[in-house]
């Protein structure tokens, strides 16, 4: 009776426990997103294994019914799916991660979008979150190592400098060879983003091969970088986010093991030249002794840099903005003669109709910035270079020097040159400020399903003034003044205005049949205008009792019988145009094949009208094999084969930099004339240029074979892709005999070939993947690039520009080796053109030595870490194969120069009797000159730099619900802190030779930010 008892006992609380548990209850809660902790609203909430659902409010709060037994699924775009039992809650609150998988997929190509799945095209992107916070002015320096094949250099320190871009080798001997910016529709200038904000960056997509950039045709050639900006949300509430940093920029390194004042002297003692040889002993102790002037640390210093971004979003049904204020104030480390200050605000504006079919939106961004950077660096001017007297100058002199002599008074001697830079630095103004704007007006309306138009109209301004001017009372104005002038010195002001405007319109058709079959069609027409326009003048003649530049206060009036005062004017207008029409199709079946073609004819305004026109192609193809079904089960997620072949154009054939860059070689068809005297002094005509009918585009014939792959759950993926270029019809200023064409030399034509090939790599193995929330994420990155150039024709006749050949690479280096030290006079040794040691060369003993500045290979490796809320990154690029010339060394080690500059101690090591075995050469080389015909200071720039590193905190949510904010996290990073590198100088990355160049610095920064 008891046993029967219990069994109806445990039978009725079996019942029970059932009971209670398939009682559905109310479940509530708010869902947010983890990394910025506001509402997310349109989340699909599911009881799992049912149809039962709702969506997430305006401020992200749910209500659905569920038992205790049951799940509940949250999933929302770009988010990682999250399941929450409902067990004893009531409310259930869920932090939704990016799924930045899901966020990758997305393929930006062209005029249109797809996913990874379905795009045939070589592309990579990168996202805010890699370029966001960063110290640099401008974003092209960032991308750095960041993209295979994307090979940028920034060998110039000043803020917000220039860098010089190519993708997959140079394209072009005299042309344009950088890529194609676009800014949210808009092309804009390749040379000038100081004035931008990178913190309003969403994505960059880099397109590389002729599947993804044929259909830009006659801008194409180089590549494209698509650039999206930040946007707004629809049905989200006001967001307003702060980003902030605090840099701190110094003086990268050398390892020229320069001299201090006691050895120089000495030298010039020994030497019997300069200073040190007027000096006895005792005088010379002294002098070392109360001298010892360091003088990088007089010209360089630490840079200052504040940077603030805050924007606001906000989006309704139909309505959403985006809105930011950017201010960036930022001083080089070259002091007083170098810094950037910027203001930016950007307005983004997103709309539709109530039914979906009308879209619309805006892209407006003003920029005013104002800049102060130094001209003549690189040069070899003693009085306006001020690295020359950094790098240079005697450590013997003071700077206290400058205050006695009192500027225009300093003692014309070579030694003094830190004097004269001082007083440029204290009576010469530059200072060049800015306008920028940038704005697009896009719609779209789909007249049904499958058919829709498009248009958009877009536009970069650029308004830049210049001032420069030298005081009367400086040493630069005094030393160049003629005999009896008195009020020297001169002030130069320009305006430059440029507006680059292009209208594009398209119909696009999309159907799918049978569910498998996807085809879209769209037809283009594109017009682009663009005007430019800069005046000028040069002012002569200010009084130094009332001078203060650029106000003109002291302007010396002409007296009535001369005109000794007469402004210079100077004046260019320029017109550009281009007009093009294209189509695109593309197909696919079943996410597992896939073929797209492009079709694009251009007319450009350079060309005679014989061949102003230029028709570009391509045509790519996919084979998602990851899709078949043979692959199920297989190691691999994904794995997709790729292929794409086509043209595209260059028909800026002579690259201009900055704002002329839509301008230049306009009139090479043309035949020009000089006005000029002539026998007896008569004034006449002489030939200037012959112009060329035939001259046409550069035409860009592209292959490429691709493979994408991800295994082993997603923890291995990355890319692949075997690319070959070739550049026909290579522009080349083919030499011609000057006596039959009125002393012209050459005639611009195209005769040449050109050819690129090599390999992209971009690899990622997630070492660590956690499944629990805070759990330890490593992530190891690598990207690569191999490139190999090569000169494939020169068009006919032997006779071409020097330093070019069939076989070689662009920009070869042409000298005679150097072969060492005679050990029995201390000569110089050499190699001529036949190989046999000699002591005496000429241009003729100059030979190819496969050597130039581009690298064979480069890219980057590095980590991203993350474990509880804390993030660490970190990004090594290297680079090699380039050679540089550094004529910095050379001139530390110049015996001629003893006594006027700073030297190396290694020139202590100079042979001084016979049977000295050394590396250098006598001080008294009787054949030091041939030097300039070797390749004594060529030298290795290859390099490995920790180009950055970050470490930071994000603080916990459940901190921040009790402060009001969203979202906060603080961060340190560094940039360019170890170089590891045979070079000696400052700056292993610098493009060309070195010789008293503006160094990229290393920077440390500090940073937070936060939204609420």
């Amino acid at each position: 009776m008891k046993l029967k008892l219990t069994w109806l006992m445990t039978l009725f609380m079996a019942f029970v426990m059932q009971f209670s548990f398939a009682q559905e209850k109310t479940i509530t809660g708010t869902v947010t997103g983890a990394s910025d902790g506001l509402p997310l609203p349109g989340v699909n909430v599911i009881v799992k294994g049912t149809s039962r659902g709702v969506q997430t409010d305006f401020d992200g709060n749910y209500t659905i019914k569920a038992s205790a037994d049951e799940t509940l699924v949250f999933s929302f775009l770009s988010m990682k799916t999250t399941e929450r039992a409902v067990g004893n809650a009531t409310k259930v609150d869920v932090a939704m991660e990016d799924n930045l998988e899901a966020l990758e997929e997305v393929v930006i190509e062209a005029y249109r979008t797809s996913t990874k799945e379905t795009s045939n095209i070589a592309s990579t992107t990168i996202t805010a979150k890699t370029v966001e916070g960063r110290p640099n002015a401008s974003f092209a320096q960032t991308l750095q190592g960041q993209v295979a094949g994307l090979n940028i250099t920034t060998g110039n320190g000043q803020p917000g400098g220039d860098s010089t871009i190519n993708l997959r080798g140079v394209s072009s001997l005299s042309g344009n060879t950088e890529p194609l910016f676009i800014i949210d529709g808009v092309p804009v200038d390749e040379d000038n983003f100081r004035s931008l904000n990178p913190n309003d960056i969403e994505s960059l997509s880099v397109l590389k091969d002729a599947g993804a950039t044929a259909i830009y045709g006659n801008r194409g050639a180089n590549g494209v970088v698509l650039i999206k900006t930040r946007r707004g949300s629809y049905e989200s509430g006001l967001k307003i986010n702060y980003i902030g940093t605090t840099s701190f920029s110094t003086l990268q390194n050398h390892d020229y093991n320069l001299m201090n004042s006691r050895e120089q002297l000495q030298l010039e003692k020994d030497f019997g030249s300069g200073f040190g040889a007027t000096l006895s002993d005792a005088e010379l102790a002294i002098r070392a002794r109360q001298v010892n002037t360091e003088w990088l640390d007089v010209f360089f210093g630490t840079g200052l840099t504040q940077s603030h971004t805050l924007n606001l979003s906000s989006g309704g049904a139909n309505l959403n903005s985006f809105t930011s204020f950017g201010y960036t104030d930022q001083e080089g480390i070259l002091k007083k003669a170098s810094d950037l200050k910027r203001f930016n605000f950007r307005n983004n504006v997103s709309g539709k109709s109530s039914d979906g079919k009308f879209n619309y939106g805006t892209s407006f961004t003003f920029n005013y910035s104002e800049s102060n950077e130094p001209n003549s660096i690189g040069s070899g001017a003693i009085n306006r270079n001020f690295v020359l007297g950094a790098n240079q100058s005697v450590p013997y002199i003071s700077p206290s020097s400058y205050e006695i002599y009192q500027g225009g008074n300093i003692p014309v001697v070579f030694a003094n040159t830190p004097l004269f830079l001082l007083d440029r630095i204290d009576t010469y103004t530059r200072k060049e400020s800015e306008i920028k704007v940038i704005a697009n007006v896009n719609a779209s309306y789909a007249f049904t399903d499958n058919l829709t138009f498009r248009t958009s109209f877009g536009g970069d301004f650029t308004d830049e003034h210049l001032l420069r001017v030298e005081a009367p009372y400086s040493f630069n104005a005094l030393l160049f003044a003629a005999t009896g002038d008195n009020t020297p010195g001169f002030s130069d002001q320009d305006v430059t205005r440029t507006v680059a405007m292009n209208f594009n319109n398209s119909l696009t058709w999309t159907k799918v049949f049978n569910d498998k079959h996807t085809v879209e069609v769209s037809l283009f027409s594109e017009y682009f205008k663009a005007h430019y326009k800069t005046f000028g003048f040069r002012q002569l003649g200010f009084d130094p009792a009332t001078f203060s530049p650029g106000d003109g206060s002291a302007f010396v009036n002409d007296n009535t019988n001369d005109d000794n005062y007469v402004d210079t004017g100077r004046a260019n207008i320029q017109n550009a145009g281009l007009f093009s029409y294209f189509g695109y199709a593309d197909y696919d079946y079943d996410k597992r094949y896939g073929f797209s073609a492009t079709l694009r004819r251009d007319a450009s305004y350079r060309f005679a009208s014989s061949n102003r026109w230029g028709t570009f192609w391509a045509v790519s193809g996919r084979w998602n094999i990851s899709n078949e079904e043979f692959m199920n089960g297989s190691f691999f997620n994904e794995l997709k084969l790729r292929g794409s072949y086509g043209t595209t154009g260059n028909q800026r054939i002579i690259s201009f930099a900055g704002q002329f860059a839509y301008f230049g070689a306009a009139d090479l068809t043309r035949d020009l004339f000089n006005t000029g005297g002539q026998y007896g002094g008569v004034n006449g005509l002489t030939v200037g240029q012959i112009g060329n009918n035939d001259l046409k585009w550069e035409t860009i014939v592209q292959a490429n074979i691709g493979l994408d792959f991800a295994l082993a759950n997603n923890r291995v993926r990355g890319s692949v892709d075997f690319y070959k270029r070739n550049t026909e019809d290579l522009f080349i200023a083919t030499p011609i005999a000057p006596s039959l064409n009125g002393g012209v030399t050459s005639i611009s034509a195209n005769v040449g070939e050109l050819e690129n090939r090599g390999v992209d790599l971009e690899l990622h193995y997630d070492l660590f993947k956690s499944n629990q929330d805070n759990g330890l994420n490593v992530t190891l990155n690598l990207v690569g690039n191999y490139n190999k150039q090569e000169i494939l024709d020169l068009g006919p006749g032997g006779d071409v520009p020097f330093g070019l050949r069939v076989g070689g690479p662009i920009a070869e280096i042409y000298a005679a080796p150097y072969a060492g030290v005679n050990p029995a006079n201390g000569n110089l040794l050499f190699l001529d053109i036949d190989g046999n040691l000699t002591e005496d060369i000429t241009n003729s003993d100059q030979r190819a030595t496969n050597k130039n500045i581009y690298p064979d290979f480069q890219g980057s490796f590095g980590l991203d870490a993350d474990y509880k809320n804390f993030f660490f990154t970190t990004q090594f690029n290297y680079t090699i194969g380039v050679d540089r010339y550094d004529f910095d060394l050379q001139g530390f080690l110049d015996p001629t120069a003893i006594g006027q500059f700073r030297h190396s101690r290694d020139i202590l090591r100079a042979w001084t009797q016979p049977g000295d075995i050394t590396d250098i050469p006598s001080l008294n080389a009787t054949n030091a000159s041939d030097e300039g015909l070797s390749d004594r200071h060529l030298r290795e720039s290859d390099y490995l730099r920790l180009r950055f590193i970050q470490f930071g905190y994000n603080v916990p949510r459940k901190a921040l619900d009790k402060i009001g904010f969203t979202s906060l996290r603080a961060f340190v990073s560094g940039e360019n802190l170890v170089t590891w590198s045979k070079w000696r100088g400052f700056d292993a990355e610098a493009l060309g030779a070195a010789q008293n160049g503006y160094p990229t610095p290393k920077t440390y920064s500090l940073g937070i930010e936060f939204g609420f």
